[in-house]
This record gives structure tokens, C-alpha cells and sequence, in this order.
């Protein structure tokens, strides 16, 4: 990877699920039945119904979350609260990714559609707590999430970044437009990649990434 391609960053900004940790650690599986569980119980519907509410909010809103505060007036809070209540076990730490972020120059900063506690608690179990300079959850956007523009907009703002001088790592393909239209360098972060115009660079392998990043 041409370092001369990230040479103006000063600030690094990054997703949290499936970006700083694997996939396969199949953490987010137990916040999706959390999720099933809450609308089922909420919306008196099977889990079939509550799955595919699930599934049609995340495409239409971008979060399940989203879609239940806008047909339902769900309360995001007590909602935030009970399906990130999980277990973090599945995580492992990664003192390679710690060392490639730490290499990084600036600043490097957190943004997840979760909520900032439990960013905290995924960094704590990845062996990243002190990494970043800060860490922003849905709530810092008033629960707006990506992919939307006022979304990245609040976080970016109170982060005081400057979008032209920024890359976004990401496994969202969606949650790349706005921050590319923004100017962004864009990396897809996931186990296959994926062609758009929004995708600058993609990675199956996040600290290899940045390590090459770092000694190119």
C-alpha cells in the first residue's frame, strides 16, 4: 500500500464491530438476538416477524433501532442498554492491532453505531483501551446512525476533524458514501471486498493494513 496515499492524515477513524475485532469472534450475534427478543416482546410479534423487522429497519434506517424509534417511539436508552447487556468472551486481545494503531501519527478516534459504554467494554477485551483519543456512540449523534449525512456530521463536528485530512475504516460498504463524499480516504474493512466509487482501499486484515501503512 503507497503510504504517499495516506500521507495528509491526521486523523484515523474507526468502526467498531467487525472492524477492530473478526467477524468469526460472532460477537454481534448475541446483540441480533437480543434484538429479535426485544421486538418480539415490545411489538407482540414471532420471531419470524421480529427478524425480518429487524432485517427490512436495518436496510431502510440503518439501524434496528432507527426504524423502531420511527414507527414505534421506542425509547432508545432503555432499548441501547438491554441489548448491549452480552458477554464479552468471544473477544480476544490483539496486541498486533494494538501496536499497528499506535504507530498510527494523529488522532485516532472511534465512531460506532453502538453506544460509547459499549465501545468501551469491545476495546477493553480487543486489549485497545488507551489507543484512541476518543470514542463516540450512536448518542453523541442524537441516535441518528450511519449511513446517514447529519449523523456523521454531529460526530465529525465534535470531534473537530477536518473530513480532507481524515480516512474511515469500515465494513459497512453504505457507511463509507458520506464520509468519502465528505473527502475521506475510505477503507473497507471485511473478508471480501467490494467494487464502488466510495471505496478507496479495501482490507480482510486491518493490522496488516496499517502496518504497511505505517513502513511503506
Amino acid at each position: 500500500m503507497n503510504r504517499q496515499l495516506f500521507s495528509h492524515i491526521d486523523t484515523w477513524v474507526f468502526d467498531l464491530d467487525h472492524t477492530l475485532y473478526p467477524p468469526q469472534m460472532a460477537l454481534f450475534d448475541q446483540i441480533e438476538r437480543k434484538m429479535t427478543t426485544y421486538v418480539m416482546r415490545e411489538l407482540t410479534v414471532s420471531q419470524q416477524e421480529a427478524d425480518q423487522l429487524r432485517q427490512n429497519y436495518w436496510a431502510t434506517y440503518g439501524t434496528t433501532l432507527a426504524g423502531l424509534m420511527t414507527h414505534h417511539a421506542v425509547d432508545p436508552i432503555p432499548y441501547l442498554e438491554e441489548v448491549h447487556d452480552i458477554s464479552f468472551h468471544p473477544l480476544q486481545e490483539d496486541p498486533d492491532l494494538r501496536a499497528a494503531l499506535e504507530g498510527l501519527p494523529g488522532q485516532k478516534i472511534v465512531y460506532t453505531n453502538g453506544t460509547q459504554p459499549y465501545a468501551e467494554k469491545v476495546l477493553q477485551a480487543r486489549g485497545l483501551e488507551g489507543v484512541f483519543d476518543a470514542v463516540f456512540g450512536i448518542e453523541h449523534a442524537e441516535f441518528e446512525p450511519k449511513p446517514r449525512r447529519r449523523a456523521f456530521e454531529r460526530v465529525f463536528r465534535t470531534a473537530k476533524l477536518n473530513p480532507r485530512k481524515s480516512a474511515m475504516f469500515e465494513d459497512v460498504p453504505r457507511n463509507l458514501i458520506v464520509p468519502h463524499a465528505l473527502g475521506m480516504r475510505t477503507v473497507h474493512v471485511a473478508p471480501q471486498p467490494e467494487t464502488a466509487d466510495h471505496i478507496h482501499h479495501h482490507t480482510n486484515h486491518l493490522s496488516t493494513f496499517l502496518d504497511t501503512l505505517r513502513e511503506a
